[in-house]
């Protein structure tokens, strides 16, 4: 019975060391399910880290940035269909809606403020011109009127700055005028830039703007035309032509200034059409507020504008189309008015369109024919001074001066009449210096207030 028990120790081992044998390898399994298990938690942990940081590096930065910045998707789409990436989105989500709104917040608080100031500013700026304006009745010393001219044209870009401002936050251009010829609207808007002697006018069709759209025109081209300016030499040109178009006309502005990249004239023709809301507060530093206004007047009063770079000139070229339910006919009187104005003195209106800062609807009109009557302002207080000096005779019975009959006057005004428009041709190829113009002024001013003088003595008069 003895030598049995080896062989049950024997067999007692070996049964032993099988259900170790399978506790092993079974154990092997469970350590290698579990590694995987861990492996796989790792990869989902280091997903979820990096779709976190992707969260708020990425998509909710481009969320900050504005409306028009696109928000990229999660990094792993897999993700996205799990509870995690549900509970991602709602949170890019929350932040946009709460993003939004603090911008319109901003944005409408902003422009509160800005209109508010805005109007205070053009309120100034036109007790200013009427100041200016008195002034320029008041005094005839060239040298106090070329000042004035300065202020003048000064006190006009400061009012149309302050008028695209309070349009932008939503006010409206300013009260409303008479339908005006376009090439005297053009040449208004020439009137309140800086650099307006670098613009050449084209000669433009004989039709008019109707009167609701005159002065948002007037603005929108202007801002076309100082940006032009602004961006070339100083010694170039700003070209202005019309091209007429079955269902409207065409005003072209070219420059010779450094141009335009794509990504620029995509950014230009989204602010021109006038269909975004314009976030005040992305405008730039300092802020671009021109193409923001024009594609406001643009969206509202029904033109189009749009820019690319295909200038002949090498720099950017500039359209403003205006339909034909914003023009009119121009009228037969004014028509021919305008024409004989525009050949008298065509080149003179650049000299004196700081005036027609105080009249930016028919500013061109009011210049050219400012220009035309001082280019007899040598000539013109002599009129009035034989008037006052020459023109009394004698004195009557009770003592009384005895004036002249007015037919003896009319052949010398007749014949200064007369030369006026050759004079004015003549200069009309040059523009005037603005000394010059200011002493044309001076003089017509003088002899203005001579020959009222003059009437004012004779009044009740009789006339042999």
């Amino acid at each position: 019975m003895t030598r049995h028990i080896p062989e049950a120790v024997s067999w007692c081992i070996a049964a032993g060391a099988l259900a170790c044998l399978v506790l092993l390898i079974r154990q092997h399994r469970i350590t290698a399910g579990l590694r995987k298990r861990l492996a796989v938690a790792e990869a989902g942990l280091r997903d979820r880290d990096a779709e976190a940081r992707h969260l708020v590096e990425a998509r909710l930065t481009a969320v900050t940035e504005g409306p028009y910045q696109p928000v990229p998707g999660p990094l792993d789409e897999r993700l996205a269909r799990t509870p995690f990436g549900h509970s991602m989105q709602q949170a890019v989500d929350l932040f946009t809606g709460a993003a939004q709104a603090a911008r319109t917040r901003a944005d409408h608080s902003a422009k509160a403020a800005l209109k508010s100031s805005m109007r205070a500013l053009q309120a100034l700026a036109n007790e200013q011109q009427l100041s200016i304006s008195d002034m320029q009745d008041r005094h005839d010393n060239p040298h106090v009127l070329q000042d004035l001219l300065e202020i003048d044209h000064a006190n006009a870009q400061f009012g149309r700055r302050a008028q695209a401002i309070a349009v932008l936050c939503g006010s409206w251009p300013g009260r409303q005028r008479a339908a005006s010829p376009l090439v005297d609207v053009v040449r208004g808007a020439t009137s309140r830039i800086r650099d307006y002697r670098r613009v050449e006018i084209q000669p433009g069709p004989e039709v008019d703007v109707v009167s609701r759209a005159v002065e948002p025109v007037v603005l929108a081209v202007a801002e076309l035309l100082d940006n032009a300016a602004r961006h070339s030499q100083p010694n170039t040109t700003v070209e202005v032509g019309f091209r007429p178009a079955h269902n409207g006309m065409s005003v072209v502005i070219d420059d010779a200034g450094v141009g335009m990249d794509a990504g620029e004239i995509e950014e230009a023709g989204r602010r021109l059409s006038g269909d975004e809301d314009v976030d005040i507060n992305r405008l730039g530093d300092p802020p671009q507020f021109g193409f923001a206004v024009i594609g406001v007047l643009a969206a509202r009063y029904g033109f189009g504008v749009t820019v690319d770079s295909r200038s002949p000139y090498g720099g950017v070229r500039a359209v403003v189309f205006l339909p034909k339910s914003l023009l009119t006919t121009a009228s037969a009187p004014a028509a021919a008015g305008a024409g004989r104005r525009r050949e008298t003195a065509p080149a003179a209106v650049s000299s004196t369109a700081s005036l027609a800062s105080a009249a930016p609807v028919a500013s061109a009109a009011s210049a050219a024919s400012l220009a035309s009557e001082s280019t007899a302002s040598a000539a013109a207080p002599e009129v009035p001074a034989e008037a006052a000096a020459g023109g009394v005779t004698g004195a009557t019975a009770g003592g009384l001066p005895r004036r002249r009959r007015r037919a003896a006057a009319e052949p010398a005004a007749a014949a200064v009449r007369e030369r006026e428009p050759a004079a004015a041709a003549g200069e009309a190829q040059q523009a005037r210096p603005a000394y010059e113009t200011a002493t044309r002024m001076g003089a017509f001013a003088r002899g203005t207030r001579s020959g009222r003088a003059a009437t004012d003595d004779d009044e009740g008069i009789p006339q042999e």
